[in-house]
């Protein structure tokens, strides 16, 4: 019998935010989901995974369980409250000299660029490759946001540029991603590797029964500009009243914009539509997976998403969505089978599709069956495999890694 590979020390690294608080608060998004699943999938296959963050509150204790073989780690960079994203740029340096104390992992994988500057320059020394995910990736301020978010801070793009080139592998949760790391940021090809998420098949699952009473449409995320939820309010404002869903709006201020809610607002109420539009705040993941059962359709206007993790979430909910062509959602939703995809940013286009879905049960119960079927080939646990395939093709390599040595491809 072969023997069984040993066991790897990971560490899954995230800096700005902590992947142990709920999407939706602050700055916690999807990455949030993405990190700490792809950790408890590998924890539950028997490695020893550390989640390592930045120290946001003096409360917060030096490490923590987060489920079995993985641990929450909070490090002291910067002081312990939460701050704008844009000043964990000048944590980094302090942020390495702590995960240096940690000792030596088998790997280190950054998440999002602040990650990647701390941890890069450390898995050098060390001799340890290292991974890099972006999970959002920064566009210039003179191109549409359809591009990508605004860098929040001076020196993201280079930065983003660097890690893109040095890392051992780039690890993409979308094929759009992926071909925005190589094509914008200059990455090998050979070294880019596409892990699709997955999504808790038990937590998100369909009603039971028919869905009675006034229809609603949801949109969720942090309230930032990028997410598009002023294109949702314009939207169900063009919506003939007789077939209006409430739209409920489901998301923490961003502390970087902390008047959007506020602009939100204003606009609802000057389309002539406050009445039809819900603010709820963040939800708990029961929260939001209930919100969504529950909730008629699922909208996902953004500007620009990697994947589109509330469109699979939506679709394990059996719930159609209608998206914005950007990005990964292109991926994440099949267009006419289990949702719709729009290239426009038109309110009428969309108003327009909204009411051609709420017209008709039928077809919302036909993409509702199709999404659900299809949510259910992604599997948190096979994410998280695919992810130590990885680890393991570097590891195997036969050069030492240095900045001037090439990562191997990944199989």
């Amino acid at each position: 019998m072969p023997a069984q590979p040993k066991p790897l020390r990971i560490a899954m690294i995230s800096l700005h935010t902590s992947p142990g608080d709920e999407p939706g608060s602050g700055d916690a998004g999807g990455m949030n989901v993405v990190v700490r699943h792809q950790a408890i999938a590998m924890g539950a296959a028997g490695h020893e995974v550390d989640v390592i963050t930045r120290r946001s509150a003096p409360e917060q204790p030096s490490a923590m369980p987060l489920a079995p073989g993985v641990t929450l780690r909070f490090l002291d960079a910067g002081p312990a409250e939460p701050v704008a994203k844009g000043r964990h740029e000048e944590f980094v340096d302090e942020f390495r000299t702590r995960l240096a104390e940690l000792g030596r992992y088998d790997v280190l994988h950054a998440h999002h660029w602040f990650s990647g500057m701390a941890a890069l320059p450390l898995a050098r020394e060390l001799g340890i490759p290292h991974v890099q995910s972006f999970h959002s990736i920064a566009a210039e301020s003179t191109t549409p946001l359809s591009h990508g978010e605004r860098a929040e801070s001076p020196g993201r793009l280079s930065g983003e540029a660097y890690l893109a080139r040095e890392s051992d592998a780039v690890v993409a949760i979308s094929a759009a991603e992926a071909d925005t790391a190589i094509t914008r940021l200059g990455a090998n090809p050979d070294h880019v590797r596409i892990v699709p998420p997955g999504v808790d098949g038990e937590l998100f699952h369909p009603a039971a029964g028919l869905r009675g009473g006034r229809p609603s449409a949801v949109v969720a995320g942090r309230l930032h500009p990028l997410k598009g939820f002023d294109l949702a309010i314009e939207s169900i404002a063009t919506v003939p009243p007789t077939l209006r869903p409430e739209l409920v709006i489901a998301g923490d201020i961003s502390v970087d914009y902390d008047r959007y809610a506020e602009e939100l607002s204003s606009l609802a109420s000057g389309l002539g539509v406050a009445d039809d539009v819900r603010f709820v705040g963040p939800q708990s993941r029961a929260g939001l997976a209930a919100l969504f059962r529950e909730s008629t359709l699922v909208l996902v206007p953004s500007h620009s998403e990697t994947y589109g993790l509330v469109a699979l979430e939506a679709a394990a909910s059996g719930v159609p969505t209608i998206v914005a062509a950007s990005g990964g959602l292109r991926e994440a939703v099949v267009d006419g089978e289990t949702g719709v995809v729009l290239d426009s940013r038109d309110p009428l286009v969309w108003g327009e599709a909204i009411s051609a879905l709420l017209a008709d049960p039928e077809q919302i119960a036909r993409l509702a069956a199709a999404a659900r079927e299809r949510a259910e080939h992604f599997d948190w646990q096979r994410s998280g495999d695919s992810l130590v395939e990885v680890y393991r093709s570097l590891l195997d390599a036969a050069h030492p890694f240095s900045q001037s040595a090439p990562a191997n491809a990944v199989s």
